[in-house]
């Protein structure tokens, strides 16, 4: 598993370096065994306490997520306690940790919340015990939250239909014969999982050449994704090309291609993670795209401190996305 075992010898030493950049660390979720992560502490000072709650750090998009915001805190002068889940379906976790700054009285949270739904109910409780939500990322469900009490809740992401709409159609433009064309999702739960699988959709329905057999979900994991990859093969010998909706699902589908020796098969992704770019230029990839997660993080911060502040902050905020390809790559 060279991908897997690459992407842990850099969240290591990320990990590694993260905490000892800390003047302290929390205690750390277990959950089924396996650890989430939990850097910082609140401050009992003047310091405002805004805590960063993302899905993982096994994805390195949420490490770029991370580094934004510490920017962010480091020049607005805010205490950033970063939490995740051990995995991105690690939604139990992220409640217990909302859970758990409901009652340390934190003043924001600033959520990437691994379900567009099930967080809702508790980050109600959190608004109610006068704590500041910015919701970064996924967007939660308007409807559920309109419904549950949860008001006047920023959002910053990107526009992520477009964005896959984008990167599927690259591929699609490169499609003049028939071809039998996979998707693969993210959590079926999340609204960007949703958008980007309507967005890839859109794209190739453009195109009169391309056979959408399947729709199947890798849950944002490459090991997943690799094992439906395969399953898919064995049910559609002639895929001759994927949207995967993240670049860690994109990666699994292209390791199983390569051991297989599948050649030809385009692969279009979403996320921009140095591996990606990486596969691009050795032609494993087609395309990706940047939806500058830092930026997101950064903001996030930034809207939190101003909320608490009691400033007016924008209800949605949608960061450009780049789309990235070889061409643009060198």
């Amino acid at each position: 598993m060279r991908f897997v075992s690459l992407l842990m010898l850099v969240l290591v030493a990320f990990t590694s370096i993260a905490c000892s950049s800390n003047k302290g660390v929390s205690s750390v979720i277990v959950e089924n065994g396996k650890q989430g992560n939990q850097t910082g502490h609140l401050d009992d000072g003047d310091k405002k306490n805004v805590a960063l709650v993302m899905k993982t750090l096994t994805n390195p998009f949420f490490i770029e997520m991370e580094k934004g915001a510490r920017k962010a805190a480091s020049e607005i002068g805010v205490n950033l306690i970063v939490k995740t889940g051990a995995q991105e379906t690690s939604i139990s976790q992220q409640i217990a940790i909302v859970e758990e700054l409901i009652r340390d009285k934190a003043d924001a949270i600033v959520i990437a919340p691994a379900s567009s739904t099930e967080l809702i109910p508790v980050l109600k409780k959190a608004q109610d015990a006068n704590i500041s939500i910015i919701n970064i990322d996924n967007q939660l469900d308007v409807e559920v939250s309109r419904k549950i009490g949860l008001v006047n809740v920023p959002f910053i992401s990107v526009n992520n239909e477009q964005g896959a709409y984008l990167s599927a159609k690259y591929i699609s433009d490169k499609m003049s014969t028939p071809t039998d064309v996979a998707i693969l999702e993210g959590i079926i739960s999340a609204k960007n999982s949703q958008d980007r699988k309507n967005g890839a959709l859109r794209a190739f329905k453009e195109n009169p050449n391309i056979n959408v057999v399947a729709v199947e979900t890798a849950n944002w994991k490459i090991d997943e994704a690799h094992t439906v990859t395969a399953g898919l093969y064995k049910k559609n010998p002639n895929l001759g090309a994927f949207f995967c909706a993240n670049d860690m699902m994109a990666l699994g589908t292209a390791k199983y291609l390569s051991e297989n020796r599948k050649e030809g098969v385009l692969i279009a992704a979403y996320d921009a993670l140095n591996e990606a770019k990486e596969a691009i230029k050795k032609g494993s990839l087609s395309v990706t795209i940047d939806q500058q997660a830092d930026v997101q993080g950064y903001l996030g911060v930034k809207f939190a401190m101003q909320k608490i502040s009691g400033e007016q902050v924008p209800m949605e905020t949608l960061v450009d996305v780049k789309i990235i390809h070889l061409g643009s790559l060198k």
